[in-house]
């Protein structure tokens, strides 16, 4: 699977203003990354560092006026699929050291208050078709809903509203996933079929000893998403991060996949 991306942002800053900007697919095993032109407007400071868990690179800016963004590039995913259904969930005392810090609630995934609701609802299954079960839940119980929710919008707030965007729909299967012991992620990636277009967001679970990305909206399938960058939650992949007031102009996103 090959993924053409093209990614354009226009933002004003009113004064000097420092942005964290992450919207590069990541160069990974599971994919590589050909043919990447990244072009901005010239800024006051520009500097690489690493993105959480060593996965992709974060931008940092120092920006002031009008701000132009335009990245392009050929994704071809390599990755390796398997059926989560049948993956075993792994013990705790067992976990690899990376993955100990997603079995814990953060800023959007309260996952500590939803244990009871996670055992009554999920209970009876284990592993893989436990986490494929929720998923299904989250797809049938959610409507998607464009503009329905906002920076601060939790996934107990999903929960309760039963609508959101893609970003709500992650952090409730993420909440679910850790409520059950499974170390669960936050994924932002490219994908084709998103409607409407823009960067897009999935869980990945810990399984049977690997990260298995899982779209609860039913839009992107995990052997059709390139990845930017994970994280605890929404907070630790934005995007664009701005420390001050900023302004968007534009914002377009298109993917286009080539079998």
């Amino acid at each position: 699977m090959q993924l053409s991306i093209h990614a354009h942002l226009e933002y004003a800053f009113a004064d000097p203003t420092d942005l964290l900007l992450q919207l590069e697919a990541a160069p990974l095993p599971e994919q590589s990354v050909e043919n990447a032109t990244l072009e901005l407007t010239p800024c006051e400071h520009t500097a690489r560092v690493p993105a959480h868990d060593g996965i992709g690179e974060r931008l940092w800016l120092r920006a002031h006026g009008r701000l132009q963004v335009d990245y392009r590039a050929t994704v071809v995913i390599h990755r390796i699929l398997a059926d989560c259904s049948t993956l075993a969930r792994i013990e705790p005392h067992r976990l690899p050291g990376e993955t100990v810090q997603y079995l814990f609630a953060s800023r959007y995934c309260p996952s500590d208050q939803f244990e009871s609701f996670v055992h009554a609802t999920f209970g009876e299954l284990s592993g893989g078709a436990q986490v494929i079960a929720m998923r299904d839940w989250i797809h049938d119980h959610l409507s998607y809903v464009p503009g329905s929710s906002n920076a601060a919008t939790t996934a107990a707030d999903t929960f309760i509203a039963r609508h959101g965007i893609c970003r709500d729909y992650a952090h409730l299967l993420i909440t679910f996933a850790r409520a059950a012991g499974v170390p669960a992620r936050f994924a932002s990636v490219y994908a084709d079929g998103v409607e409407p277009p823009d960067f897009h967001a999935v869980a990945e679970v810990f399984l049977g000893g690997e990260w298995h990305l899982l779209d609860a909206t039913g839009m992107a399938r995990e052997g059709a998403m390139a990845k930017i960058g994970v994280g605890r939650d929404a907070a630790d992949v934005a995007f664009l991060t701005a420390f001050g007031e900023a302004t968007m102009i534009t914002q377009a996103v298109q993917v286009v996949s080539v079998e």
